[in-house]
């Protein structure tokens, strides 16, 4: 899998903006991607050493039109990606 599909975006949020005091980012990957794919795409993406990738999977929600017809949200998958001590990911 080529780098560029695999990072969606840098999820900037409470918990994140906590987490990054402690050099550790929230990033939205690919589904399909795997630990050794996100270490080197978030590498080669911001110029960074990554020690460790922890990952999490969602499922979609469940939710109902205004016809009572019931759908679901598409799956995702979020990385907390810990860097080198004093290094930092310029999205936050």
């Amino acid at each position: 899998m080529k780098h560029a599909g695999i990072i969606r975006r840098v999820q900037v949020s409470e918990k994140g903006t906590m987490l990054a005091e402690q050099s550790r980012y929230l990033v939205e990957v690919a589904p399909e991607a795997n630990k050794i794919e996100i270490r080197k795409a978030v590498e080669d993406t911001f110029g960074v050493h990554v020690l460790a990738v922890n990952t999490q999977n969602y499922s979609g929600k469940k939710r109902m039109l205004r016809n009572r017809r019931v759908v679901q949200g598409s799956d995702w998958k979020r990385a907390i990606v810990t860097l080198k001590a004093g290094e930092r990911i310029e999205a936050i």
